[in-house]
C-alpha cells in the first residue's frame, strides 16, 4: 500500500473518531457502538472502492506505456 494513502487513511481515521467524540459529548450519550460500527463499515467500504479505482487507473496506466513502446520500437524500425 502506498505510504501516503496509508497515512492518509490514518487521518482520516483520526477524524472521524474525532467527530465521533465530539457529538457523543454533545448529546451526552455514551453508546456510541452502533453509530461507530456504522461508521466503520463505511470507511471500510469506502476504502474498497478507492482501492479498485486506483487498481482501475492501474491497469490504465499499464496499457498506455506498454502502447507507447510499441510506437517507440516503430519509430526506431522506421528509421533504420
Amino acid at each position: 500500500m502506498n505510504e501516503n494513502l496509508k497515512y492518509g487513511l490514518f487521518f482520516l481515521g483520526g477524524v472521524t473518531l474525532g467527530v465521533v467524540g465530539a457529538v457523543a459529548v454533545s448529546r451526552g450519550k455514551l453508546d456510541i457502538k452502533p453509530f461507530a460500527t456504522e461508521l466503520l463499515s463505511r470507511g471500510m467500504d469506502m476504502k474498497d472502492a478507492v482501492l479498485a479505482k486506483m487498481e482501475g487507473v492501474k491497469e490504465d496506466m499499464e496499457d498506455m506505456v506498454a502502447e507507447a513502446r510499441v510506437a517507440a520500437e516503430e519509430r526506431r524500425e522506421n528509421k533504420a
